[in-house]
């Protein structure tokens, strides 16, 4: 370990005490490589034989961890990579994501995680765009690539779990001859560290790039001040890893704190999720609406939550109906918040005997906050504006997207594109995205309400709303619905959620129509894409 101290006592990171108190990056050192702050810091503390990583994939220690991150780095480095260049990982989670991920960081070299449930064509526009020299990958998930790959002829390709085409390295192969120290990249703290696309919630992904300080500014606050996160905790996520909410979920944040991060490498279907808890007995549960309504539906047993102290929610705004389901049947509160690829992770959030059912919660200390209404002024009152967001965690820009970054990163301010309103004792309330809203009757209609109010409807599972033309031109919402199991669609349900509505929403807000459907249209991380569904309505073609 001669190498890694001498990292801490040159500067490159500092001690549990130091790096846990810094309140700005102007504290940090100049020269900082965050994953020598991850897992460095802990083997030189003493924390070598403590786990950090666990679940089916395998169980290792922080030491284990950090010599195969060395191995796996000086296997990099022979294949020709180099400091700042780009290494696509499409992977499941597992320890190797983890050590590939921390390698390419402490090399200087920029890793960028990939969503493991994309279409070919994706992968082809995440090659492209980040022009990576390397891509390591799941032999299965590379196999039906190939096609595509041939035009990449410089990438180099590295397999996992089988080499999955014919010109790839074995993951193996490769790193078992390899040493296991190896000394950081001195990294200066304003040097890129990672790379995350956006979720495609949207429209196309964006590379969000991120810096070696920022990381800390986002998991710190909400470490301390939300889930009081300490080395005893396992942290178990449904968001995945090549997801910026599950990124931070089960590594920056378990990893920062010295706790243990869950990993299930298979698909977070209820049952395996279930299972893993009964075997692991994590005590923080990070999950998102769309899964925690589907183990709702399938009669989740408290008994096998019984390791469990907290529940989080991120993704997409947490309806209260799902909310108050789960702390009923579990005892459990849900403590929703929201953030943001860009952001880093969450930054409003509810607290710990402090949740208001569908609200985002409060604003952390660490950062700032703004609600902008449409003439750009500051929202007076429970008036909705945009929220702009302001913190030292905030990426820097967008990879090649030099106009959206100058609409978006604006001087020390993100513009989120969310609409929230806030009341006066500072609790937040999301209304939808910017391009979200729509008037009806002239009045401002956010979706997430009255979805919320029809989620209140026992039979109903989820529901998205987006505005439809009426043959005046004039916008009214419709609504897709997804029923229970056991529930019937048609007329006469049709009826019934028509009066449902009528019951509880002002006339202008209430569904002109109710199509049903099997399931909703939804991104890897399970946030509802109403872009897809709005275009579905304009275009005229129903279900």
């Amino acid at each position: 370990m001669k190498g890694h101290l001498k990292h801490l006592k040159s500067g490159l990171t500092w001690g549990e005490k130091d790096l846990r108190t810094v309140k700005s990056p102007e504290e940090l050192p100049e020269q900082f490589n965050m994953a020598v702050a991850l897992v460095d810091r802990h083997v030189a503390e003493g924390r070598e034989s403590q786990t950090a990583l666990l679940g089916p994939a395998g169980n290792l220690t922080y030491g284990q961890l950090y010599r195969l991150t060395n191995q796996v780095g000086h296997a990099l480095r022979a294949l020709g990579l180099q400091r700042e260049q780009r290494v696509l990982l499409l992977l499941r989670d597992s320890p190797e994501f983890i050590a590939c991920f921390l390698a390419a960081m402490k090399l200087g070299a920029v890793p960028v995680p990939l969503n493991t449930f994309a279409h070919p064509s994706d992968y082809e526009f995440y090659l492209r765009h980040s022009r990576a020299t390397i891509l390591v990958g799941e032999a299965e998930f590379l196999s039906p690539l190939e096609s595509v790959l041939e035009r990449f002829p410089d990438c180099t390709i590295v397999g996992v779990r089988g080499k999955g085409m014919e010109r790839a390295h074995g993951f193996q192969e490769i790193i078992s001859s390899q040493p296991d120290e190896l000394d950081a990249t001195l990294t200066h703290k304003n040097e890129p560290s990672h790379w995350v696309y956006t979720s495609g919630s949207t429209g196309e992904s964006k590379a969000a790039v991120h810096l070696h300080r920022d990381n800390i500014f986002c998991v710190e606050p909400y470490a301390r001040h939300v889930i009081g996160m300490t080395r005893q905790d396992i942290c178990f996520s449904v968001a995945r890893l090549f997801f910026s909410y599950g990124l931070t979920n089960s590594f920056f944040m378990p990893l920062w704190v010295g706790g243990a991060a869950l990993l299930l490498p298979d698909r977070p279907e209820p049952g395996l999720v279930l299972a893993a808890m009964e075997q692991y007995h994590p005590t923080i549960f990070f999950s998102v609406p769309t899964a925690y309504n589907k183990m709702l539906r399938e009669n989740v047993d408290p008994k096998k939550l019984s390791s469990l102290r907290l529940c989080v929610s991120a993704g997409e705004a947490l309806p209260a109906p799902i909310y108050r389901e789960w702390l009923q049947k579990t005892g459990l509160q849900i403590l929703d918040g929201v953030g943001s690829t860009e952001f880093g992770y969450i930054f409003l959030t509810n607290r710990p005997e402090q949740v208001k059912p569908g609200s985002s919660g409060k604003m952390l200390p660490e950062h700032k906050a703004r609600l902008v209404n449409e003439a750009g002024n500051e929202a007076d009152g429970e008036e909705l504006g945009e929220l702009w967001v302001s913190s030292p965690s905030i990426a820097s820009f967008y990879w090649r997207n030099h106009e959206v970054s100058k609409r978006t990163f604006v001087g020390e301010w993100l513009h989120t594109g969310d609409q929230y309103s806030r009341d006066a004792d500072g609790w937040y309330t999301y209304h939808g995205r910017t391009d979200d809203l729509f008037k009806s009757g002239g009045i401002w209609v956010s979706p997430i309400q009255v979805e919320s109010t029809l989620l209140e409807h026992p039979d109903v599972a989820e529901v998205s709303v987006v505005p439809e033309r009426d043959p005046g031109g004039l916008e009214k919402p419709i609504a897709y619905v997804v029923l229970k199991t056991g529930s019937q669609g048609g007329a006469p349900m049709e009826q019934e959620l028509r009066q449902f509505a009528k019951q509880h929403l002002a006339p202008y807000k209430c569904p002109k129509s109710f199509y049903f459907v099997p399931d909703l249209p939804k991104t890897a991380t399970g946030k509802i894409q109403r872009f897809k569904l709005r275009l579905q309505a304009t275009s005229g073609k129903k279900p």
